[in-house]
């Protein structure tokens, strides 16, 4: 069964950058379109092949990327806002792997 650890959350100002990860347990990440999800609403996809796309409240802020040879989705988060609070969790687009724990991220205004 395949395992997602989503880290590097926290509490940030607003304003403020992270960068969150998700380990995925298995080769057949490479096969799947992932997406970065905030309390299960999706937020940020990319391709196999690495096409991304975006929800409009975090383009231009937000960056999702994925390294295929180390099982790796990555969402680099800039100029943070409150209403990006939230719990993020990775998984395919659409979601049918076992969600993991999520990782939460909270800014201050």
């Amino acid at each position: 069964q395949v395992q997602l650890v989503e880290s590097g959350g926290g509490l940030v100002q607003a304003g403020g950058s992270l960068t969150l990860a998700c380990a995925v347990s298995h080769n057949i990440f490479r096969d799947y379109m992932m997406g970065w999800y905030r309390e299960r609403e999706l937020v940020a996809s990319v391709s196999v092949g690495g096409t991304d796309n975006y929800v409009d409240s975090v383009k231009g802020r937000f960056t999702i990327s994925r390294d295929n040879a180390q099982n790796k989705l990555y969402l680099k988060m800039n100029r943070l806002t409150p209403d990006d609070t939230g719990v993020y969790y990775c998984d395919t687009r659409p979601a049918f792997w076992p969600w993991g724990k999520g990782t939460q991220v909270t800014v201050s205004s």
